[in-house]
């Protein structure tokens, strides 16, 4: 059984930290080390896990508070799995995420699937198209982080490390990583559950949108380029949310 890391960055999150912790503890595929960092919360979020009692879990705790980059390349960096995967703190797994992912990546690199939006009493699906090439993942923003496995026998850690940018450094890692293996594939299948934050949700659309727009200015896109990924973009998001 191959030995599976899984990336968790911390920021304040004690209200749902033990419940995104647990929800990797109670996994069916066992042989797993959970990095969990700390990016110099001031909550109670680094009790909470020190409370948790499993041998699987390495705590890295940051000197300052850095982003959530930093974050996650130190848990890369500190990773010895044959698999890599992602999971944000205010965001939880089913219980068979990482065995149904193990069987389904293969001699594949890269794999995601579909996910649960959840804000209070409400849930949606994200629907997920079945692959993504580096330009097509221009024009759709499907990838979500908490779904994304790697299989590291493909990869360097050097091509996996997260831009350092306020926003989009998940994005700027997998048209990194897409560069490289020109393709990833998607689960249809919902793995992984998303927390929507208590902002609004046209805060939280506008924020994306301007994620978006400044990657294309990161890849060095032509303006026209651009402004047609950026269409393909907001439509894709739009379908995305649509229940088949």
């Amino acid at each position: 059984m191959k030995k599976v890391s899984v990336i968790i960055p911390v920021y304040n999150s004690e209200k749902y930290i033990l419940e995104c912790i647990n929800s990797v503890i109670n996994q069916t595929y066992k042989n797993l080390e959970i990095i969990v960092i700390d990016d110099k919360s001031t909550d109670n979020s680094v009790n909470i896990i020190k409370s948790i009692k499993d041998k699987r879990i390495k705590l890295i705790e940051l000197e300052k508070n850095s982003g959530a980059a930093i974050a996650r390349n130190k848990g890369i960096q500190a990773s010895t799995g044959h698999y890599i995967c992602f999971l944000d703190s205010d965001d939880y797994w089913k219980l068979k995420k990482i065995e149904k992912q193990v069987k389904f990546i293969k001699d594949k690199t890269f794999i995601y699937s579909e996910y649960l939006y959840l804000r209070n009493d409400k849930t949606h699906i994200a629907h997920v198209p079945k692959s993504l090439t580096y330009e097509q993942l221009l024009k759709n923003s499907a990838i979500f982080t908490s779904t994304v496995m790697l299989n590291m026998k493909y990869l360097n850690k050097e091509d996996i490390y997260m831009p350092n940018m306020r926003m989009g450094q998940d994005y700027g890692a997998w048209y990194k990583i897409l560069k490289k293996v020109n393709i990833a594939y998607g689960m249809q299948e919902v793995l992984s559950i998303y927390r929507v934050g208590n902002k609004s949700l046209s805060s939280n659309k506008f924020k994306a949108m301007k994620r978006t727009w400044n990657l294309y200015k990161q890849e060095n896109l032509p303006l026209t380029k651009r402004i047609y990924c950026f269409i393909c973009y907001a439509y894709n998001a739009v379908k995305r949310r649509i229940k088949k």
